[in-house]
């Protein structure tokens, strides 16, 4: 990214926070593991039957609308609304004067910054981000790297180090209703941004535009601003 995304409005998310939603990418050392978690042994250890129901069952949610709320690293504090079409699709649109917009088309991620007229595009595999939008919600391997079940929640925690390095993404679940309560991504330094959604409602269409990136501004945008 060319800009600092931290000089703008106080509602404005941080790069740290927009890199959060999942476009947390490889790189540095090994991060810590959030505490308490109870690790896998091995890339064979069995992952709790408890745990692959409520994977299957979010897979099956193949889109959604709602709120969120998002908190940084250091506790600073965004939101707005989301909305998610699997596979691969999200669009979050953020409050505030700064005009942010985060979307996904399956194959790109883009930020949009309107009020500073930047537009920065990653692809989508190169972020945790794509664990969350995957057609399915895979647990096999060695990208599950904890899961802990509790009565009020289960949360598991995967990564694929062949792809976005020391990144990781926490999913946590209802573990009655099954429903996607909120998520972490830890990016390669170890720092933790996490995003809360709720009044969230599932089977939703949307307008044909809604995860589309123009591609063309984008090129041409940064064309002028090199």
């Amino acid at each position: 990214m060319k800009n600092d995304l931290s000089v703008l409005s106080d509602l404005a998310p941080t790069r740290r926070q927009l890199l959060g939603l999942g476009l947390a990418f490889a790189g540095a050392a090994a991060i810590n593991l959030v505490p308490g978690f109870q690790l896998l042994a091995s890339a064979q250890a069995a992952v709790p039957a408890a745990a692959q129901k409520i994977a299957d069952h979010f897979s099956a949610v193949k889109s959604m609308s709602g709120e969120f709320v998002q908190f940084g690293p250091k506790g600073e504090q965004t939101g707005g609304k989301f909305f998610l079409e699997r596979p691969g699709k999200i669009r979050f649109n953020y409050d505030g004067s700064s005009n942010f917009k985060v979307i996904s088309d399956g194959k790109s991620v883009v930020i949009l910054n309107k009020k500073m007229n930047t537009s920065d595009l990653y692809p989508l595999s190169k972020t945790p981000l794509k664990l969350l939008l995957d057609d399915r919600i895979d647990l096999s391997g060695d990208r599950v790297k904890s899961v802990k079940q509790e009565d009020d929640l289960t949360t598991i925690q995967l990564s694929d180090k062949s792809v976005f390095g020391n990144a990781r993404i926490t999913m946590m679940f209802d573990p009655k209703t099954y429903d996607l309560r909120q998520w972490t991504i830890t990016d390669a330094q170890g720092k933790d941004t996490t995003v809360m959604i709720f009044n969230t409602k599932e089977g939703v269409s949307f307008a044909p535009d809604t995860f589309a990136i123009d591609y063309t501004a984008n090129r041409e945008l940064n064309t002028k601003t090199r």
